[in-house]
């Protein structure tokens, strides 16, 4: 069963930084192109950053420059750094598997909190 568990969320200030950790298991996550998405409440839910499984990167215009995401597929791990945190961030973040020969078999973690306080 493949299953994906996020980690890493808290409250921090404005400015602050967190690390997200997303642990894939059942499956090797070098065939997997990784995501990781926000919603905030009353908000639809936003593609935050995107990894390929070659490494290749693509970030929101909002998080540009703020926002790192990485993969270590040694620890079948997906990372999601983010420096200099405004309020705005605030939201639940999942991370999204997306295999990278049948695109129609996808997986999802549970979330976790971002609360990012003025």
């Amino acid at each position: 069963q493949v299953q994906l568990v996020e980690s890493g969320g808290g409250l921090v200030q404005a400015g602050g930084s967190l690390r997200l950790s997303c642990a894939l298991s059942g499956s090797p996550l070098s065939i997997y192109d990784m995501d990781w998405y926000r919603q905030a409440p009353g908000k639809q839910r936003e593609l935050v950053a995107s990894i390929g499984a070659g490494r290749n990167t693509n970030y929101a215009d909002s998080v540009k420059g703020r926002f790192t995401i990485s993969r270590d597929n040694t620890k079948n791990t997906v990372y999601l750094q983010m420096n200099s945190l405004r309020p705005d961030d605030t939201a639940v973040y999942s991370c999204n598997a997306v295999h990278l020969y049948l695109r129609r078999i996808t997986y999802w973690g549970q979330g976790t909190q971002v609360t990012v306080s003025s």
